[in-house]
Formats: C-alpha cells, structure tokens, sequence
C-alpha cells in the first residue's frame, strides 16, 4: 500500500523571485516614456534638417522683358521672381541679375550677387564695371574679377528667348560661372 501523499510545493527561494517595488516600477516607465516622447520631438527635428537635401531645388525660366526693350551692348539691372518662394516670403521673394545684350540674339545674365560675401554689385556704365561697395570687389564687364577680394568672377543665369520675350533660368544660388 503506498501513500500517496502530496509533496508540499516549496516557495522560490528569495533569490529567484524578483520583486518590483514602486520605485523600479515608476524608473521604468519613465525612461519608456521619456524615450516616446524624445522620439515623437526628435523626428520631425530630424526630418526638418534633412528634407532639404533630398529635395530638388525648383528652377523656372522667368520672363524679364521683350527682346526689343534692351539695347545692344548695354547691361540692365532684371527683377523676377526666385524660383522658389515660400508663401510668406514677401518682397525677399524677388531677386535681380544684370542682364547684357551682346548681340542680336545674345545675351548675359550675371547674379546682382559679389562671391566673396554676397553684397549686391552696382554696374558702373562710365567705366563698365561691376563694382562692390562692401569691399572693393571689382568686376570686369563680362564679370571676370578685376581686383579686390572676390575669390571668383560673378554666376550667371542662363538665358533664352523664347517667343520674342528674353527668360532667365532661375535657380536659388546661380550654378554655372564662367
């Protein structure tokens, strides 16, 4: 006969068992939550600073007068419209370039903007140059630098005629120097 007697359940030794006091309760949930919220804050932040580099830069050719209106070998100051203006941008939407008329069909446009800082250059018709009035910058007429601190000579647009109305390409920062 044997005796079927219950072997007594023995508790975890106090080793095994963790106990979670209110304090490790609360420190947890607050780095969890800290985490979220750091995460919630931290994505637009980083998409805010990286969408500009993924985005390609809008660049329209803008009307800035007919043909007719510019005289061969005279050089005008053109006002349009950036090519990429942001709705509450106002009048800093507007920029310029100086437009030339070398021939017939031919123009050049160059950024009203000096390379070494950035101030707006003067054209001067007396002595065809384009001058900077920040720091001496001086440019040639085909914006070659001629003395000063410029370290290169003035971007130009591109520039196209197109149905008896001359248009600029325009583009935030000119790319094509020459």
């Amino acid at each position: 006969m044997s005796t079927d007697t219950p072997t007594p359940i023995k508790p975890p030794k106090r080793e095994q068992m963790e106990i979670v006091t209110r304090r490790r309760f609360l420190t947890v949930l607050s780095i969890g939550l800290g985490t979220f919220a750091a995460g919630l804050i931290g994505v637009p932040i980083i998409g805010f600073l990286v969408a500009p580099l993924l985005r390609k830069v809008p660049r329209f050719w803008r009307p800035v007068g007919p043909v007719e209106k510019f005289e061969v070998g005279s050089t005008v100051e053109v006002k349009f419209l950036d090519s990429s203006p942001l709705p509450w941008a106002g009048i800093a939407a507007k920029t310029a370039a100086w437009l030339r008329r070398t021939g017939d069909q031919d123009f050049i446009a160059f950024s009203v903007d000096c390379t070494h800082l950035g101030c707006p250059v003067r054209w001067l018709q007396d002595a065809e140059l384009f001058l900077c009035p920040c720091h001496g910058g001086v440019y040639y007429e085909n914006g070659k630098v001629a003395s000063g601190p410029p370290p290169k000579p003035l971007p130009r647009y591109p520039v196209r005629i197109n149905n008896g109305q001359v248009e600029v390409l325009t583009s935030p920062v000119p790319i094509t120097t020459t």
